[in-house]
């Protein structure tokens, strides 16, 4: 039988004492024993270092590394996690402090991305299944059913990165590229990007691996609900998505060369949308084939293309 394949745990803290015991305890409940911990505090000014180190003694089998963050908010620290990972570790998982994995959620993730050939990129992102402080499940993240694309990646994200496990090509892609991206508004996002831009495969397993806790204080909140999907298309046709598109454009000109011929000719366009006209924009947008997941997400799309919220 062949041993089980490394994983290294990356795990983004900043003041998450409250609710990270749980956390740590779904990692020690995995199926998937053989990982690694590491954590980047991004100057947390509770006792969440105490508890990391509490179960670090609790688990003296396990390797836990605990690293200073750069302090630059959330999406600058697991940056500074996937650099710091290493260049030998097969598989890296992405996690937030304050949600619960599933005991399969790394064997789940580690088979689906062991059937893509090692040389390509592959990401695994899941739904996720999202509850309140008492992990009572309310509800589940939006089911999406269209190809992961390069297509798509540039106009949503459609994996939560605290889902997010990448293989060894795909993270020596996100190292490479990852020297641009001092300007992007959410590394799962922009991971998704790059991932598809350079011709990577991407899973999207539809079951969901995370409990995702719902308590006031998440940096990204679920996007499930008629509220938060009333929010985005607001999102769209206002001016906070153009600026965001901004800066992801930036972040991939500047990794270029890592993309495909096909993917820079659909950034070209994209690109190009941001100064035309908007009759120009919309035969962009088809030329493109840029989409989203759902109708009224794609609706929202094109309205956004006709009065310049791209």
């Amino acid at each position: 039988m062949q041993p089980e394949p490394m994983v290294a745990i990356l795990l983004g803290l900043f003041n998450g004492a409250r609710m990270i015991d749980q956390q740590l305890e779904s990692f020690a409940a995995q199926y998937h024993q053989n990982w690694a911990l590491i954590v980047s505090d991004d100057g947390s000014t509770d006792d969440s270092r105490r508890h990391v180190g509490e179960f670090a003694q609790k688990n003296p089998d396990r390797t836990v590394l605990s690293n200073t963050g750069p302090r630059r908010g959330f999406t600058q620290n697991f940056l500074h996690l996937l650099a710091i990972s290493g260049e030998t570790v097969p598989y890296v998982a992405l996690s937030d402090q304050d949600d619960i994995w599933k005991p399969d959620k790394l064997r789940r993730a580690i088979q689906a991305l062991q059937k893509v050939d090692g040389g390509t990129p592959a990401l695994y992102a899941s739904r996720t299944a999202i509850c309140n402080r008492t992990l009572r499940v309310t509800g589940l993240s939006p089911l999406f059913s269209r190809t992961p694309s390069f297509r798509n990646a540039l106009v949503q994200s459609i994996g939560g990165g605290n889902t997010m496990v990448l293989n060894r090509a795909a993270l020596d892609l996100v190292q490479q590229a990852g020297q641009f991206a001092g300007g992007i508004v959410s590394h799962d996002w922009w991971i998704y990007q790059i991932v598809t831009g350079a011709g990577g495969h991407v899973i999207y397993d539809p079951e969901p691996s995370v409990l995702y806790r719902q308590h006031g204080r998440n940096v990204i909140g679920e996007n499930g609900s008629i509220s938060a999907k009333i929010a985005r298309i607001r999102m769209l046709i206002g001016g906070r998505f153009r600026h965001w598109n901004r800066s992801n454009i930036a972040a991939l000109r500047g990794a270029e060369a890592l993309l495909t011929a096909e993917s820079v000719q659909i950034l070209d366009d994209f690109e190009e949308m941001h100064r035309a006209s908007a009759a120009r924009r919309l035969k962009l947008l088809k030329r493109a084939g840029l989409y989203r997941q759902t109708t009224s997400g794609q609706i929202a799309l094109i309205f956004a293309a006709a009065f310049g919220g791209l």
